[in-house]
């Protein structure tokens, strides 16, 4: 049974990062997008850039299931959702045990 809580404790935080580094990328790309933040930010854009690489590979089956939305992409927001509902079935399996 602990062996089962410390791999949803594992899950649970890597969610957390997950969705953090989503929320990071939503508030960087509305900095670019109205103008707070210059694009030419060096290290801003190359920080952008590398969430962008961590969770493209996440997000594009997603995108690609998605009908298209135009400027919109509620790709994150359905990742996050997903995330959610792996952890409550998760919690509830362990506590069936």
């Amino acid at each position: 049974m602990q062996g089962l809580y410390a791999l949803y404790e594992i899950i649970s935080l890597l969610t957390n990062v997950l969705v953090m580094l989503i929320i990071i990328q939503f508030i960087i790309g509305l900095l670019f997008a109205f103008n707070v933040v210059n694009q030419s930010n060096d290290f801003l854009m190359a920080f952008y850039n590398a969430i962008n690489r961590l969770l493209d590979p996440i997000l594009r089956p997603i995108r690609n299931m998605m009908p298209q939305t135009g400027a919109i992409d509620f790709s994150p927001l359905v990742l996050i959702i997903l995330l959610q509902i792996i952890l409550i079935v998760l919690a509830s399996v362990i506590r069936s045990v």
